[in-house]
């Protein structure tokens, strides 16, 4: 809780169930997940899902991007970092290696590199 707390110091987010359930599933997880991987490991409708995601971008609390699978996929705000979708499997990770890219007059809000998988590329 202490860690959720922190997380909505500054903003305009009054927490109700519906999103400390959220925000404490995308607290603990290791790499950005979908609403499908969301959603059996809490109580809420769609509808309330996304009316509170929409709020946490808002807010800025939370990123987003798309996959190859068409599906979004949400993580915690932290430090800009790169992600990783593999082209055969549609797996997603992050990747923590500093990616150093400088582009002058420009905010960098994410970096999508995709290709396959050392997974796919040895059942290959």
């Amino acid at each position: 809780m202490e860690a959720l707390q922190h997380l909505i110091n500054n903003t305009n987010i009054k927490l109700t169930t519906a999103r400390t359930a959220i925000l404490e599933v995308l607290i603990k997880a290791n790499r950005p997940l979908s609403y499908e991987d969301i959603k059996d490991k809490i109580s809420m409708d769609k509808a309330t899902f996304y009316r509170n995601i929409t709020k946490f971008e808002e807010e800025e609390l939370i990123d987003s991007f798309e996959s190859n699978d068409k599906k979004r996929y949400y993580e915690i705000r932290k430090n800009p970092h790169a992600h990783f979708i593999c082209s055969n499997c549609s797996s997603v990770e992050c990747l923590n290696d500093e990616t150093n890219i400088h582009l002058p007059e420009y905010k960098i809000e994410n970096i999508i590199i995709k290709g396959v998988c050392p997974t796919c590329l040895s059942n290959n």
